[in-house]
Formats: structure tokens, C-alpha cells, sequence
């Protein structure tokens, strides 16, 4: 069975659909949703304050919010936020590993901007994939060329292809 997808540019869209999934865990990508990459541990602690307090704004039924990124950006968290658990995982190796997130309550959904590592840990977990399609000015070549790698693959990943924004040509 493929996941769910869907895909959004802005946080409050993504909040909105966490919201009517009614997901137990959700699995967030830091960067870039969280920070920007390159960004300082300032800037780092507060997105996560930031998207808990926007989280924890909003009723539901979420317990565990996981915030997960590859890369070596450690961060303590607060282990609580309102009525949710929160954890935060450096050196992630998404989407190889996936024994973090095993005993976490379902259902769940993983948020992140890239199909080749956060979508495909959606798919292992068989949690929805929210995809944060929002591209700063900023982003890093890597992350660049991950996007080109993982769009072909995303209509056998998932039970939704990729909604791309229709152009629209004048005359026509």
C-alpha cells in the first residue's frame, strides 16, 4: 500500500491538513521548514519554538512530534510542549533508519521537502507524506539537485502524484 501525499508552500496549509489527519506522530524535516540551512543554534531554537507554539495552538490528537534532520545540527528540545512528547533526532539517516520512529503511536505523517529521503521514510513507515514544496532563494545545491533525484519517483512512492501548478499561457 502507497502512503498519502500531499503538498504545500506554506506552514499554516500544513498545519491545516496535520490538523484533519488527526496523526499521533508527526516526523518533521528541520531544514528548511524549521531553519535555513547554515543557520545558528539562535536561529534553529527558535523555529522549533515557533512551530511547537503554532502546533500546540491547534487541537488534535498529536502525542509525539520528532524533529529530524541528516545532517550533524544537534539541538536540545524540550521534552514536553503542551500535551505532546518531543524529540529531536541529529544524524537522522533518513531514510535508511528507520528503528526511531517504530514504537511511536500511529498514525503519523512525516513533513519534509524531500521526496529521496523524507518521502521514501514515509513510505517505509507507511506514515503520509506532507510535502513542504516552499523553495527559499537560498537552498543549497544539495538539496537542489535531491528534489530533480526524487520527483520521478514520487508516483510509485505514493497514492497521489505531485499537484504541479499548472501554467498558464496567454491566448489560450
Amino acid at each position: 500500500m502507497r502512503p498519502a501525499y500531499q503538498s504545500f508552500t506554506t506552514t499554516g496549509e500544513l498545519l491545516d491538513h496535520l490538523q484533519a489527519l488527526a496523526v499521533r506522530t508527526v516526523v518533521v524535516d528541520v531544514e528548511p521548514l524549521i531553519a535555513f540551512w547554515d543557520t545558528d543554534d539562535r536561529t534553529l531554537a527558535q523555529g522549533v519554538a515557533r512551530f511547537l507554539a503554532e502546533l500546540g495552538s491547534r487541537p488534535g490528537r498529536l502525542q509525539v512530534i520528532v524533529f529530524a534532520t541528516n545532517s550533524a545540527r544537534d539541538r536540545p528540545v524540550p521534552t514536553r510542549a503542551g500535551a505532546f512528547e518531543v524529540r529531536y533526532l541529529a544524524h537522522a539517516g533518513k531514510p535508511l533508519r528507520t528503528s526511531p520512529y517504530r514504537r511511536l503511536p500511529l498514525p503519523g505523517a512525516v513533513v519534509g521537502d524531500q521526496i529521496a529521503t523524507d518521502g521514501i521514510l514515509a513510505r517505509r513507515l507507511r506514515y503520509a507524506f506532507l510535502h513542504y514544496t516552499h523553495r527559499p532563494p537560498r537552498t543549497p545545491l544539495g538539496p537542489r539537485m535531491m528534489q530533480a533525484l526524487g520527483r520521478p519517483f514520487s508516483r510509485f512512492l505514493f497514492s497521489r502524484d505531485i499537484q504541479r501548478p499548472r501554467r498558464i499561457t496567454p491566448g489560450r
